[in-house]
């Protein structure tokens, strides 16, 4: 475990009885420690400033501002906290547009508790949490013509590349920063480029799209 201290948790779900269930379960857990609940987007975003979490479940239905306006929100307003949609929608379109607009992952609340509270931590530790079915459904539509992937691919720096293939295995700015021994700082730049290039919008996208195109070339 790299956390030395708990992740801050911020829960934002227009459900009071589900974000009550969740957090009972996540006191239990001496590595996460939920700092905020918000029942709203405009709640969430104003907490997400003033608390800082680590971390950020967001439903995707909810009244008034939607999950999908909250996260696009939070992200123009500079939020780099994980953010993970928690939702009953397994729609396409829904899963493809929460990671285009820079979402972590996507999980489905008919999931074991447990389970869900697995895929927390492993989120907090920079990791990709996504049900086998919906990665499926992301990757189908993210293919890219060949042609056009291989132009991509070579317009990159061997440095970013080699950022690429880390992410691509689920880790987080922090621990790649560890694994290369450079800053943070570098590798959010390594990233901001790579992710014009490529023309992609978020970290979670380059990653299924990388593992997508190293399955082809094995």
């Amino acid at each position: 475990m790299f956390n030395e201290t708990p992740a801050k948790l911020l829960m934002v779900d227009d459900h009071p009885l589900l974000r009550k269930g969740l957090i009972q379960l996540i006191e239990l857990e001496e590595d996460l420690e939920v700092v905020g609940e918000a029942g709203s987007g405009q709640q969430a975003i104003e907490m997400a400033g003033e608390l800082d979490p680590d971390l950020i479940t967001l439903d995707l239905n909810m009244q008034g501002m939607d999950g999908l306006q909250t996260l696009k929100a939070l992200r123009d307003n500079g939020v780099d906290a994980r953010i993970i949609m928690l939702t009953v929608s397994d729609n396409d379109e829904d899963v493809v547009e929460a990671i285009r607009l820079g979402a972590d992952g996507y999980l489905l609340k008919d999931m074991e508790p447990e389970d869900i509270i697995a895929k927390i931590k492993e989120a907090t530790l920079g990791k990709m949490v996504m049900s086998p079915k919906l990665a499926e459904i992301l990757a189908t539509a993210l293919r890219r013509p060949q042609r056009q992937t291989n132009r991509a691919l070579a317009s990159l720096t061997s440095r970013e590349l080699e950022i690429l293939k880390l992410i691509a295995k689920g880790m987080s700015n922090k621990l790649i920063a560890r694994e290369l021994d450079i800053s943070d700082g570098t590798v959010k730049v390594h990233v901001k480029h790579l992710l014009k290039k490529l023309d992609l919008r978020s970290r979670v996208e380059a990653a299924v799209w990388m593992v997508n195109q190293q399955g082809k070339n094995e």
